[in-house]
């Protein structure tokens, strides 16, 4: 088979990618997710900010304790709502799994200290929203990075409903906030997920 290009490798793994959350114990070595970090920090970014931080939790005493902790607010959070004992259980039990389970771990944080400010309610909204699409846009990145060494990978947004614990947990700077938790490792599955084609989608002017 001859060698695709550079450009068909970029769309092939933009359509191969998938969302992985079962990986072999063999871990990942720190190279490989320095060159995965180093690719998320070529992303885009409003004003070229670059408003990402990157926290990488490889010691599994770490993950057991940011998983407890953040199993903690679901639980409080679930039992807030209602929800059944089974429920909560089994969420409970998927979180706490995934989060142990991953090899390597990396917290995908935002700050403003280097976006713009401004002295009204509109314009700082949107100065963060576009350090948001910023961030966004490096964790597409990382996710794509990781696809190409070999990786598998999964987006968790489940620090975006417990901040401060994420923060206290991994004893954070005051201006980090937690965006995004990825998992990451080698695959122990394989996954296969269809797209609505773009024309369903998209409107021509």
């Amino acid at each position: 088979m001859d060698a695709c290009s550079p450009d068909e490798a970029v769309m092939i793994a933009i359509r191969e990618r998938r969302s992985i959350r079962r990986y072999r114990a063999d871990p990942v070595a720190r190279p490989v997710i320095e060159r995965v970090l180093a690719a998320a920090c070529w992303s885009p970014s409003a004003h070229n900010r670059q408003p990402w931080r990157f926290v990488v939790v490889e010691s599994a005493e770490c993950k057991q304790k940011l998983a407890v902790s953040m199993g903690a607010r679901l639980r409080r959070d679930l039992e807030a709502d209602g929800a059944p004992a089974a429920v909560i259980e089994a969420d409970l039990v998927r979180s706490y799994s995934r989060i142990v389970s991953s090899p390597m771990l990396v917290v995908l944080c935002l700050t403003m200290v280097d976006m713009e400010r401004y002295p009204d309610e509109r314009r700082s909204g949107n100065e963060y929203l576009m350090a948001v699409q910023s961030v966004a846009m490096a964790g597409q990145n990382l996710l794509l990075a990781a696809h190409a060494e070999g990786l598998g990978a999964c987006w968790m947004c489940a620090p975006l409903f417990c901040p401060d614990v994420v923060v206290e947990t991994l004893a954070l700077p005051d201006d980090w906030q937690p965006q995004a938790l990825i998992t990451l490792g080698y695959p122990d599955e394989t996954r296969s997920r269809t797209r609505r084609p773009a024309e369903e989608l998209t409107l021509w002017r």
